[in-house]
């Protein structure tokens, strides 16, 4: 199938994208053919976030977003920080304290708590509207290039392949979709993104790109202890003071609040276990008289692009476009990623349009982009807080924080700080480090892994090939369950890897149908051995309100 434009995810960036487009054909009264195709079962199945949006972006693509019904019904009417010192004390820092970046209430631009698998589903109807086709459960294996190397499309996966290979009753071969231009919007971590910047060696003279693992869940709660539209963030307890992160806890609507961790995966104890911690963490007195009474109705984990200007990668490349979390545009000093990623996939959709204007077959590199978006409003946030995730690592959680602090009250004219190790290189060996005695759920406010797995509604068809590749089998048992006390067994939020044993041997384990896509293993292994490829489209998560 041939198209003008083929979008990889129905992500914020690629509905943008595509809704941007059309309203850019319907202007100029010109046919232009739109294709999104989302891996998940349906638009928002594989959407996580948070999350708190600021309304920046959103405006300028839907000015009239509030008569079109966008799901944005919590405005932010408080904002407090924390600091948890252990177990039972914390302390609020002062307003006048909390950097500028942190601050959801009382700024130039409008902050909801909302949910962005919602807000997806709501962009994906006003592309339809618009003339944009959405294929969901449809999951791109390869990108396509025609005899010059430009990118001309992609290759959807097969559908009823067995797991020896063979072809299933009710076998559908793959489709080609091709493009005059190909943009990337897969979120962290995007298996096509990530092999796009090894061959068009787009992170050159950048540094290595950073992520966390973030996790969220959704709760209801008694009537006389939802208070809609509060918004708490901190740090500290439980994470070790060597391990960076946060957590968020945000009053929605439906009398419902999310609460959630952050873990850098720049942390070296391969004992951690990111889960337990978050498990843990809801125990603390601040949040937990947020959750007591209340019921857990959903869980998800997903990875977070976080190295921001620094790791950005080159966007362009002949015949299409990374943008959004699949590039690393979120500004992680705000905490905040959907405005980022809606604006890069509104300057990718300019770009692209502008250049069919003026007669453009496809096929070429956009340069142009690279000027609009570093001339935008969201090239210039990232830029302020370049240093905000690297001096946090350098420095501490503290000191990185008041240097952070200080950079901000200038306007980011302190010197850039950089950090030039990879998340995995990080890992020490496991005889270097004190095991993590992590105390037993309790099952109500904190759980155990298969749990939580249910609660995502997580589901692939068993008799189909592993998802999660090995370069060298070999590897998790002779090498890293030795050294690193085979870390995926931990890092992993859904127990898809295990150390078994099989007639008195170490064996290890994958139970892909547990994979809720992270991708967290494709980042933190430390013998970069995992590879995450999509599996079949419509299977992973299937997320309701998150």
């Amino acid at each position: 199938m041939d198209f003008d434009v083929v979008i990889v995810g129905a992500g914020p960036s690629g509905l943008s994208a595509a809704c941007r487009l059309m309203q850019q054909a319907h202007e100029a009264e010109r046919e232009l053919s739109v294709c999104v195709v989302e891996k998940g079962s349906e638009v928002g199945a594989h959407i996580l976030s948070g999350a708190v949006l600021e309304t920046r972006a959103l405006r300028e693509l839907f000015p009239d977003w509030e008569s079109r019904g966008a799901p944005l019904n919590t405005p932010v009417i408080s904002d407090d920080l924390y600091l948890l010192k252990d177990a039972e004390s914390a302390q609020k820092l002062p307003n006048a304290l909390v950097p500028k970046s942190m601050h959801n209430t009382g700024g130039a631009h409008d902050n909801y708590v909302i949910s962005a698998g919602n807000l997806c589903r709501w962009l994906a109807e006003q592309a339809e509207e618009l003339g944009v086709e959405i294929f969901p459960g449809f999951a791109a294996q390869e990108s396509l290039h025609d005899d010059d190397g430009a990118v001309r499309g992609i290759l959807v996966g097969d559908m009823g392949v067995a797991a020896d290979g063979s072809e299933k009753p009710g076998h559908m071969p793959g489709m080609e979709l091709r493009a005059k231009y190909t943009l990337f919007a897969e979120g962290a971590r995007g298996h096509l993104g990530k092999r796009l910047i090894e061959r068009f060696d787009l992170d050159e003279g950048r540094d290595p790109q950073h992520y966390a693992l973030g996790f969220k869940e959704l709760w209801d709660v008694p009537a006389d202890q939802h208070e809609p539209g509060r918004v708490l963030h901190g740090s500290g307890w439980p994470l070790p003071s060597d391990t960076h992160g946060g957590w968020f806890l945000y009053h929605a609507d439906n009398q419902q609040v999310v609460v959630g961790l952050i873990v850098d995966l720049s942390y070296d104890n391969p004992y951690l276990s990111p889960f337990d911690e978050f498990q843990r963490m809801k125990h603390h007195p601040v949040l937990k008289q947020h959750l007591e009474g209340g019921s857990r109705v959903s869980y998800g984990a997903r990875a977070i692009t976080k190295g921001g200007a620094n790791s950005l990668p080159k966007m362009t490349f002949p015949g299409g476009l990374l943008i959004g979390c699949d590039a690393g545009t979120l500004n992680f000093a705000k905490i905040k990623g959907i405005h980022m990623a809606m604006k890069s996939g509104l300057v990718a959709a300019e770009s692209v349009f502008e250049a069919f204007v003026g007669g453009d077959e496809g096929g070429a590199e956009l340069t142009a982009f690279t000027s609009k978006w570093q001339n935008s409003w969201a090239w210039a946030e990232l830029t302020e807080s370049r240093s905000f995730g690297p001096a946090i690592h350098k420095y501490g959680t503290v000191k990185g924080g008041a240097y952070n602090f200080l950079d901000q009250l200038l306007g980011g004219k302190l010197p850039t700080v950089h950090d030039t190790t990879c998340d995995h290189a990080r890992m020490r060996h496991a005889n270097e480090v004190t095991p993590i005695d992590y105390p037993k759920p309790d099952g109500k406010l904190s759980f155990d892994k298969s749990s939580s797995v249910f609660l995502s509604n997580t589901n692939h068809e068993e008799d189909q090939p592993c998802h999660l590749r090995l370069t060298d089998p070999e590897i998790p048992v002779r090498i890293n369950l030795p050294e690193y006390a085979e870390p995926a067994q931990r890092y992993c939020p859904a127990g898809v890897y295990e150390i078994v044993e099989e007639d008195g041997e170490p064996k290890f384990q994958i139970n892909f149908q547990n994979c809720v896509h992270c991708k967290t293993c494709d980042i933190k292994d430390p013998s970069q051995n995992i590879t995450w490829v999509a599996p079949e489209g419509g299977g992973g998560p299937n997320y309701p309100n998150m």
